[in-house]
């Protein structure tokens, strides 16, 4: 598997309480990533097994307002896997971090 900087990203987020559920939204808003990268790395997780998703109910989102979420849960498998995946994943050096918000920055 592909061990991004988003993708760890998305993993710890979703190891922070493995057990539990949630939505490509809220983890886009807990990592910082945008909404359109989030997603493709979820369904790129799922297709290999490390997480389950199942579309809510229409009437329950209906009843709030919105879009039906897709949640997305880990694996057993997925759960050890993102473990051990985070463990040995590279980490890019705080300076390649810094010129990359850098970069970021100066185009705006």
């Amino acid at each position: 598997m592909r061990m991004t900087l988003q993708t760890q990203l998305i993993l710890q987020a979703l190891l922070r309480e493995p057990a539990k559920e949630s939505w490509g939204r809220k983890l886009a808003d807990e990592t910082g990533l945008m909404p359109g990268t989030a997603q493709p790395i979820l369904m790129r997780l799922e297709a290999e097994g490390w997480l389950t998703s199942r579309r809510e109910d229409e009437a329950t989102a209906h009843g709030e307002g919105r879009p039906p979420r897709r949640y997305f849960a880990l694996t057993g498998v997925g759960a050890t896997l993102a473990s051990e995946a985070l463990t040995t994943a590279r980490r890019p050096r705080g300076s390649a971090l810094r010129d990359l918000a850098t970069d970021r920055g100066a185009g705006c």
